[in-house]
C-alpha cells in the first residue's frame, strides 16, 4: 500500500487504545507482537471483504464447470474470465514470474501447479484450485479442493480430512492467540489421522499486499510465534500429505511442488480476519 495512503488511514483510524493497551501487556511478557500496519483498519477490512466475495465467486464459478475431461487451462480461463468481467485483477499473473492466473494442482502436486492446455483433468482426480483476486488494490485468498467422478476412498478421506484440519486451524484462531496455536491444532490431528503435514510452505498475512507477515506454519508449538491481535487478517491453508511430509520442486518450471515420495496431497484454504470475539472468514 502507498505509504502517503497509509499514513492517512492510520491518522484517521489508529489501533483502538483498549488493543493498544492489551498488547502492551503481551509486550511486557516477551510475547512477540505485529507492527501495527499489520492491524487492518476499518477501511481496510472492508476492502478486502469485497474483493473476498469476488475471491468466492471465482471458486464457485469453477466448482460449477469442473469435470473430467477438461484441462487445467480451461480452468485457468474461467478464473481470468470472471475475475475481469467483475473489475478485478488476477494476484497470481506474473507475479515473480508465474505465468498463470490461478494455480491447479492435480493429485500428488502439493501447491503451485501451472495450468496447461496438456494437463487433462481425469476420472478420480483430486485437484486444488487456488484463487487470489486484488480488487482496488486489496487481496482476498482461498483455495478448494474438488473431487472429479470416482474418486477412490483413501483421496475421498484425505481431502475430506484435509478439510477438517483447515476449520480446527481456523477455531484454535482466536485473539490473543498465537500462529503456533493454529499450528499445533491442525499438526495434532493431522497426526492421529495417519497423515503428515507439509512444513516449508503456509499460510500468511494478506490484505495489503499477496504474501504479508506472519508466516502461518501448520505444524507448531502451543503458545509460540506471534500473537494473534485483532484486525489482523491471515489465510490458514494446510497442505496435507498421504504419504510423508517432504517436497520437491519442479527443476524445470521452478513453481510445482510435488510430494517427494508421490503420495496424493491436498489442501483447503481460508482468507479469515482476527475480531475481538473470533474470527470472520472473508473467502473460502
Amino acid at each position: 500500500m502507498d505509504e502517503k495512503l497509509w499514513a492517512q488511514i492510520d491518522a484517521e483510524q489508529p489501533v483502538p487504545a483498549h488493543i493498544q493497551e492489551r498488547m502492551e501487556e503481551c509486550r511486557k511478557k516477551r510475547m512477540i507482537l505485529p507492527e501495527d500496519s499489520l492491524i487492518k483498519r476499518p477501511v481496510m477490512v472492508e476492502g478486502i471483504r469485497k474483493a473476498g466475495v469476488i475471491n468466492t465467486g471465482v471458486l464457485d464459478e469453477v466448482g460449477k464447470h469442473i469435470r473430467a475431461g477438461m484441462t487445467t487451462q480451461d480452468i485457468d480461463d474461467i478464473v481470468a474470465e470472471y475475475t475481469a468481467a467483475h473489475g478485478a485483477i488476477c494476484a497470481p499473473l506474473h507475479y515473480e514470474g508465474f505465468p498463470k492466473s490461478v494455480c491447479t494442482s492435480l493429485n500428488n502436486v502439493v501447491c503451485h501447479g501451472i495450468p496447461s492446455r496438456l494437463i487433462k483433468i481425469h476420472d478420480g482426480d483430486i485437484i486444488n484450485v487456488d484463487c487470489t483476486t486484488i480488487l482496488d488494490g486489496y487481496y482476498a485468498d482461498a483455495s478448494r479442493m474438488f473431487m472429479i467422478g470416482n474418486v477412490s476412498d483413501a483421496r475421498r478421506r484425505l481431502v475430506e480430512e484435509t478439510k477438517k484440519c483447515l476449520e480446527i486451524g481456523v477455531a484454535a484462531a482466536q485473539p490473543w492467540a498465537t500462529v503456533g496455536d493454529i499450528g499445533y491444532a491442525i499438526s495434532k490431528y493431522a497426526h492421529s489421522k495417519g497423515y503428515s503435514v507439509v512444513r516449508e510452505l503456509g499460510g500468511h498475512g494478506v490484505g495489503c499486499d499477496f504474501h504479508e507477515d506472519p508466516f502461518v506454519a501448520h505444524i507448531g508449538k502451543k503458545g509460540s510465534g506471534m500473537v494473534l491481535v485483532p484486525g489482523m487478517v491471515i489465510t490458514i491453508e494446510p497442505m496435507i500429505n498421504a504419504g510423508k511430509a517432504g517436497v520437491v520442486i519442479d527443476p524445470y518450471d521452478d513453481w510445482t511442488i510435488y510430494t517427494k515420495d508421490g503420495s496424493d496431497s491436498a489442501q483447503w484454504e481460508y482468507t479469515l480476519l482476527i475480531t475481538e470475539t473470533g474470527n470472520e472468514i472473508l473467502t473460502y
